[in-house]
């Protein structure tokens, strides 16, 4: 894989502006965050770039691996680490601190149990007052909060039946009772979500 054919995400392209407006002032203090499903790359280098006081650190399954390579070695950013070997049905994790986690459209694509799985994880990690930050779309109430999200739920679960959007309110009660606290709902173009999630003291 050449530089010029690195993978290539256009949600992420799309997505990346208003999801740093959500990171900058929430990880002022941060020193180092663990991006959980890195993906292509895009994001790790997009937030590294513009959050240069801490180190990014990628995780991703290994097949992603070399695509993400490919967007480290054309940054040439030195507060950005090469993907660990990450599955979130692992029981212990390859990484020992992080101050913050951040996760973009993975909950829907993971199953149930491997959400929970990743709230396990997360809970474990997470000092405490520690952020763990997840962008997606998310159902109110059960209920889909636009005909396009409705119609992509379909899409996923047509494909994948294990796949779909989440409830809002499911993910933040399981999320409490491993000690993460849903502190903020951010709403984001396109139907998405930011939800800000800090591991109790």
């Amino acid at each position: 894989m050449s530089l010029e054919h690195k993978p290539f995400s256009q949600a992420c392209e799309n997505n990346k502006q208003p999801i740093l407006s959500v990171l900058e002032p929430r990880l002022k203090d941060a020193k180092q965050v663990l991006e959980l499903g890195s993906g292509t790359g895009q994001h790790a280098v997009f937030f590294a770039r513009h959050l240069p006081h801490l180190i990014w650190q990628t995780s991703d399954l290994p097949e992603n691996h070399p695509g993400i390579h490919q967007w480290l070695a054309d940054s040439s950013l030195d507060n950005i680490r090469p993907p660990l070997i990450l599955d979130v049905d692992q029981p212990d994790w390859p990484l020992s601190e992080a101050d913050a986690i951040f996760t973009a459209n993975t909950f829907h694509i993971i199953a149930w149990d491997q959400v929970l799985k990743l709230l396990d994880g997360s809970a474990r990690l997470l000092p405490p007052d520690g952020l763990l930050i997840v962008y997606g779309p998310f159902n109110e109430e059960g209920r889909f909060t636009s005909e396009s999200n409705a119609r992509f739920d379909q899409m996923l679960r047509d494909n994948t039946p294990h796949r779909g959007i989440r409830n809002r309110q499911t993910v933040a009660e399981e999320a409490r009772t491993r000690g993460l606290l849903l502190e903020e709902t951010l709403e984001l173009p396109a139907n998405n979500r930011c939800l800000v999630f800090r591991r109790s003291t």
